[in-house]
């Protein structure tokens, strides 16, 4: 009977974080979707003196990372994130209970779906967000990328407490 009760609860906590991943998927889209329609490829619009809202397609990765491939990078990049969730689901499933180590999950597979779906859908990622200063312009990039480097931010976070305690026992 513990297993049982265990299982739910798992299954339970794993519904939330799950909730989370959709949350941020959402935001994601619509803001995307709403820059896609509000701005022609290319266009700047000025907020801050060092920000922009723009539009630019980024058919590579992180940085642009391969993005001057034949196409097949689409397929690729798409793949990786399909079997990142896949593991990512797992890893929810059984660390249920942790809950900052969960957290960042949760914030990685929403962006990473959330950035999967523009491939599939597009064949390249809507980015949005620009920050620069000068002539020095950091890639422009999107909800889901933030949710992504948020995540990995608290990974760090959450391996960082781990380890201190494993020092203190």
């Amino acid at each position: 009977m513990p297993e049982l009760v265990t299982r739910s609860m798992r299954l339970r906590q794993l519904g939330g974080w799950l909730v989370l991943a959709a949350i941020l998927i959402g935001l994601d889209q619509i803001s995307k979707t709403a820059f896609d329609q509000a701005l022609i490829y290319g266009e700047r619009l000025p907020v801050l003196p060092f920000f922009d809202f723009t539009l630019l397609y980024n058919p590579g990765a992180a940085f642009s990372f391969l993005a001057d491939g034949a196409g097949a990078q689409r397929w690729f990049f798409t793949a990786i994130a399909l079997i990142a969730a896949i593991v990512i689901v797992r890893l929810l499933y059984t660390h249920a209970g942790n809950t900052l180590f969960c957290a960042a999950l949760s914030c990685i597979l929403g962006g990473a779906l959330g950035n999967a779906m523009d491939r599939l859908a597009h064949g390249h990622v809507v980015d949005f967000l620009l920050f620069y200063w000068n002539d020095w312009y950091f890639p422009a990039f999107n909800i889901a990328d933030i949710a992504i480097t948020c995540g990995a931010a608290l990974l760090i976070l959450d391996e960082i407490r781990q380890a201190r305690r494993r020092k203190a026992h």
